[in-house]
């Protein structure tokens, strides 16, 4: 029997970003890709990511958290999803700041004024090896990859930023004016991407403005991601086109982003929405495969 036959679950949102939030902490389970896939369906509770929580492995962590994509992969960052299932544990415990562990490392999450939530995202990473890339670029700013002609491509130079996640930004004027659901896969799944990729059209609007899109890997054209707004605002900033405080719209909403000098972390401030609760149909999980 799956584990999550039967299984409690509570669905948000942030921003727009689709999160379902499984809390398996008094009953550790593993869960499989198979699994993941079969949640994620329309029969299911359809999400981009599922935050699964599991008991702190590490002293002084509260949690440690596993990221599902729809499609069953694993994602090492969730900054949407964070402010969630932060939101939840700040009701359950009474805290104020919260640590959590992913695969991408600790993430530290606390209240902000009003009902937002800001998430500690760490560090951007740059080297070529980190993102990572099939092939050495010594300047990540922008990469020679382009969609289109040779003489006139439609999207070319994209900045590469690893935040959690392997991310593209390609930089354009409307956002809105291109295909991303056409061109999302194939550059996802562009061989210079072993692990695939996050890919981003972004319009730098002023310093302190960007307006963007993103198609997600394994998640498809999602109305927000947090990584992706964390790297964007870092790619835009070393481009010194921005600041490093900047207000990212993203068709679900804003987001605060900045990159913080003092130790270059990037810290996402945003808000988070309870939509429902409810229980898996165990018939979901008949006849899966583990793949």
């Amino acid at each position: 029997m799956s584990a999550l036959s039967n299984h409690a679950f509570t669905k948000m949102n942030g921003i727009g970003n689709e999160i379902l939030v499984v809390d398996m902490r008094a009953k550790p389970s593993a869960i499989s890709a198979a699994e993941a896939r079969a949640a994620a369906s329309p029969k299911g509770a359809p999400y981009d990511q599922m935050m699964v929580l599991y008991p702190p492995r590490l002293q002084g962590t509260d949690s440690f958290v596993r990221i599902y994509n729809s499609d069953g992969s694993e994602a090492g960052a969730c900054g949407n999803g964070m402010r969630c299932i932060a939101s939840l544990v700040f009701k359950e415990t009474g805290k104020d700041a919260l640590t959590f562990e992913t695969r991408a490392g600790l993430i530290n999450c606390w209240k902000a004024e009003g009902d937002l939530l800001s998430v500690d995202m760490g560090k951007p990473k740059f080297d070529w090896k980190d993102i990572p890339l099939a092939e050495e670029f010594r300047d990540t700013r922008y990469i020679e990859l382009q969609i289109g002609p040779i003489d006139k491509p439609i999207l070319h130079s994209p900045a590469i930023v690893n935040m959690g996640n392997p991310h593209a930004i390609f930089w354009v004027d409307d956002p809105g004016a291109y295909d991303l659901e056409k061109f999302g896969p194939m550059l996802e799944n562009h061989p210079i991407f072993p692990e695939r990729a996050n890919i981003t059209l972004a319009a730098i609007k002023s310093p302190e403005h960007i307006v963007m899109r993103t198609w997600e890997r394994g998640a498809g054209l999602t109305m927000a991601c947090g990584s992706a707004a964390c790297a964007t605002a870092v790619a835009a900033a070393r481009l010194r086109r921005t600041g490093r405080k900047v207000n990212m719209a993203l068709p679900g909403g804003d987001l605060q982003i900045e990159w913080r000098e003092s130790d270059d972390h990037v810290i996402m401030t945003g808000a988070y929405t309870l939509e429902f609760e409810g229980r898996f149909d165990p018939t979901l999980f008949d006849n899966l495969s583990a793949a």
